[in-house]
């Protein structure tokens, strides 16, 4: 029986994950670093601090499962995605890397759907509109602000795929991430070469495209020196960090969908076929599951509102449980506990949740975040609680436009910090209307890129046969009808406060 390794490049750390063929899981390990912000709105990380961040959590997970680093006999890779890393010739980046929630590129944006032919004609291309945190955007940001730089770019990767080249020297891409760049022609699953043209970009900055089941390369011998993984092992195509989660959750047949909140908070289905998008409301990509596709949305300041609620409300109880040397993490505990106190509703205080803008369901770089009704008799446990609601209705849009889009949703698997609160999980089954359960795993992408890499080397026949063995449900919380009554009534007041305060947020933008 093999060893299987899950590398997740996320946003604020590099995350290892052990598991034995049988999708046991081992260990985790994870190293942090740091994110630049050199101007409001931008957003950028330096890749080899990724590179170094997946050396020491790949030997410190091997250390903490009491396993050698020469028994890993498979390799998969997930990364946050439509991060841009521009490279010349070898590792050495030539700038630091553009993130997703990096929102310099509206011109580019601008740009792209005019040389598309127009919104519905771009969408017709690849499924999707252009928004800021895409890939292909940043490639025309960089063209037009940096151009010496860009004269210098021989390849364009993603997070995950800057690693990949770190492991074995290949240049690859596969199909889950790929759609991601607005790049893919996701009905045909391949570099879409007539936007390409459109948008005067060199195919050949761009790598050959995998499924994500498929070796893609070897670890080679100066990264099998850095990582203790044996010279040759597979690298297997793996996933962007959403698609990721979802194998790590099961999502692989429809009706199911999950309930994802990190930093950002997105909601993912599973699709037979290609989900029409003629809004672009959503985003409309490839599964990481051979020859399907998923449909989601995402929201960009999800657990980040509530990090932010942390760090704003909170910062005495997190110096002191730093002080104490516990995981600040604790503090969330509190905060919920104290908005179990607070009524329903908040007595009519709502939060819109954009602290950085936002994607989906308004793809709106301008958007702010606010409480709204704010009165004297409110505390601050209805202030939490406000903000626990108004992420949580930020992920009911989601679910709302896939069910307007034909996509059932009968069962939804939380995770991340949504995932970690018996409230929150309640809270969220009553503003879905829908039964929500928790697994027998909460590591999500790292989880499901290594069960990619146990099918890619035979520990399974398939990826549904990986997800129905290694992962069962142990929790579900079923929608209070009582309180799905009093959100179904809020909702539509959620709503309305976005329409009534875009124009402002315009007018605050252009100060």
């Amino acid at each position: 029986m093999g060893m299987l390794l899950g590398v997740d490049i996320g946003t604020s750390a590099t995350k290892a994950l052990l598991c034995d063929g049988k999708g046991k899981v081992l260990a985790t390990a994870g190293v942090e670093y740091p994110i630049y912000t050199p101007r409001p709105g931008w957003s950028e990380q330096d890749p080899l601090d990724w590179w170094g961040a997946t050396i020491k959590a790949t030997r410190a997970v091997c250390k903490k499962a009491k396993k050698k680093p020469s028994q890993i006999t498979g390799v998969g890779l997930s990364g946050q995605m439509h991060g841009s890393v521009f490279l010349g010739d070898g590792m050495k980046p030539l700038r630091r890397a553009l993130l997703w929630n990096d929102q310099r590129t509206a011109a580019e944006c601008e740009e792209i759907t005019l040389r598309a032919g127009g919104r519905r004609r771009l969408i017709s291309m690849v499924n999707n509109v252009a928004l800021t945190g895409f890939t292909a955007p940043k490639i025309l940001w960089l063209r037009n602000h940096e151009p010496k730089t860009y004269d210098k770019v021989k390849h364009v990767l993603l997070p995950k795929d800057y690693i990949r080249y770190c492991l074995t020297g290949e240049y690859a891409a596969e199909v889950s991430d790929a759609a991601g760049t607005l790049l893919l022609d996701v009905k045909k699953r391949k570099w879409h070469r007539g936007l390409l043209s459109k948008l005067q970009i060199d195919p050949a900055l761009l790598p050959p495209v995998y499924e994500s089941v498929e070796v893609s390369g070897a670890v080679n011998r100066a990264a099998s020196k850095a990582t203790g993984i044996p010279e040759g092992t597979p690298v297997v195509g793996g996933a962007g960090d959403q698609p990721a989660g979802a194998i790590g959750n099961g999502i692989v047949r429809a009706g199911i969908v999950s309930s994802t909140m990190g930093t950002s908070g997105v909601i993912y289905a599973h699709a037979d076929r290609p989900v029409p998008n003629p809004e672009g409301t959503l985003q409309s990509f490839c599964h990481a599951v051979p020859g399907k596709w998923c449909v989601f949305g995402c929201m960009l300041a999800a657990g980040g509102s509530l990090q932010w609620l942390r760090n704003t409300l909170f910062a005495e109880e997190v110096a002191r449980a730093r002080r104490a040397k516990k995981d600040p993490g604790v503090v969330y505990g509190q905060m919920i506990a104290e908005a179990e106190r607070a009524v329903p509703g908040c007595d009519n205080l709502f939060f819109l949740p954009y602290l950085t803008g936002e994607r989906c369901p308004y793809p709106d770089p301008h958007a702010r975040g606010a409480w709204v009704g704010l009165e004297v008799r409110h505390d601050r446990a209805a202030m939490i609680r406000a903000v626990l609601e108004g992420i949580t209705f930020g992920m009911r849009d989601q679910i709302t436009l896939m069910r307007g889009a034909g996509v059932k949703v009968t069962e939804v698997r939380a995770g991340g910090g949504g995932a970690q609160s018996a409230f929150w999980r309640q809270l969220q089954a009553d503003m879905y209307d829908a039964n929500v359960v928790t697994i027998n795993t909460s590591e999500g992408a790292a989880y499901g890129v290594a069960l990619l890499a146990a099918t890619a080397t035979g520990e399974f026949k398939s990826v549904e046969e990986a997800c129905g063995k290694a992962i069962k449900i142990t929790e579900t919380r079923k929608p209070n009808a009582k309180m799905v009554r009093l959100y179904d009534h809020r909702y539509p007041h959620f709503q309305q406060l976005y329409a009534s305060l875009k124009g402002n947020f315009e007018e605050m933008a252009a100060l």
